[in-house]
């Protein structure tokens, strides 16, 4: 049986793929661009083009038992979500692990709806993770810039706090999901995937900045501000950028001061602390 993990060149889904190659476990990567992830067996596959989708299903020498699914974030997105849902399970797919966020309910937009819908088969058997926000996404722009360039974290969070997690944790539980059917035996898992401490960004910035020898400073902003720099500063859309901004407004007020022992339990260890991924990233704000 073989694992179909979508999202193929992303955070999550590149480091779930090296733990299945480690574990010697068959799998397939669906990815707009199957060259760019040429260590791993991959094919073609693209949300919009349901001829990519029998592809996939054809690739594998034994027939798709589970499937990691990550959708691309935009609206027009979900319904095709939905029908690929559909297409899965006629071919006999009764498991799936569905990567939505931490503050996405069932039945909310988007992945909530995908949520939703997983939830309407009988006899499928879902696993759900929220994670909170990655760390990783400091290590990529626009926040790698800043870091490197300024000095500085700019944000609209106030100080609000997050506890924010390692991609690697995320991948660690997806693995854990997707291998150990018998630890699921219910129709619906869902998890809560948090880093273990919550860090406001002035607290974040210090932090990072006691790991690279030199100040770093958060610049706190409202969110019209914030979506200023994102546009100025990070040549983002503008509706993307006001998007990003009400998501950290939502942090000022508390959206994600919560905690979760999830990622233990799951995993047998504790998930990464900011710190300890900092020293390990070091050479990247340099």
């Amino acid at each position: 049986m073989t694992i179909l993990i979508l999202g193929g060149r992303g955070k999550t889904a590149t480091r779930l793929s090296a733990l299945l190659q480690d574990a010697q476990i068959p799998f397939i990567v669906g990815t707009s661009s199957p060259i760019s992830i040429g260590i791993y067996p991959s094919a073609h596959f693209n949300w919009l083009d349901r001829e990519t989708w029998e592809a996939v299903f054809n690739r594998t020498d034994s027939p798709i038992s589970a499937i990691y699914l990550v959708g691309a974030h935009a609206p027009e997105f979900i319904p095709p979500m939905l029908e690929f849902i559909d297409e899965a399970y006629s071919r006999g797919v009764k498991r799936f692990v569905l990567l939505s966020a931490s503050t996405t309910k069932k039945g909310d937009a988007m992945m909530g709806e995908a949520h939703a819908y997983l939830d309407a088969f009988e006899d499928i058997r879902y696993v759900v993770l929220r994670p909170t926000w990655f760390m990783e996404n400091h290590i990529e722009d626009p926040h790698l810039s800043w870091i490197k360039a300024d000095n500085r974290i700019y944000s609209a969070t106030g100080a609000g706090k997050i506890p924010f997690v390692s991609a690697d944790d995320i991948a660690r539980v997806a693995f854990v999901a997707l291998t150990e059917s018998h630890l699921f035996p219910q129709k619906e898992h869902e998890y809560m995937v948090l880093g273990p401490e919550l860090l406001s960004y002035a607290k974040m910035a210090e932090s990072l900045g006691d790991v690279l020898g030199r100040k770093i400073t958060h610049v706190s902003l409202s969110e019209d501000e914030f979506a200023r720099v994102l546009v100025e500063k990070a040549g983002l859309p503008a509706d993307f950028a006001r998007m990003l901004a009400m998501m950290e407004g939502a942090v000022a007020e508390g959206s994600e001061e919560r905690l979760s022992d999830d990622v233990e339990r799951l995993t047998g260890r504790p998930p990464v602390r900011f710190v300890d991924f900092a020293r390990e990233k070091r050479e990247c704000w340099m």
